[in-house]
């Protein structure tokens, strides 16, 4: 996993609708405000996390979030 490259999330705040799925799949890279919409306390990735970030960015209904290399 040591090879594996970092990635990012970015996000489309405009598409966010506040379904919440992200956060319910990766809480751990995934927040929500008070009003439900997406945001993460920093983009890169943790390591470990690779995984669940992408499978939370692929559920969100709107296409808001997109995890990138960096």
């Amino acid at each position: 996993m040591s090879d594996e490259t970092k990635l990012k999330v970015e996000i489309n705040k405009p598409a966010c609708c506040g379904y919440g799925v992200c956060a319910e799949i990766c809480p751990e890279v995934y927040k929500l405000d008070e009003n439900g919409m997406v945001y993460v306390d920093d983009p890169i990735v943790p390591a470990g996390l690779e995984a669940a970030a992408r499978e939370g960015a692929d559920a969100c209904p709107q296409s808001a979030l997109q995890v990138v290399p960096v």
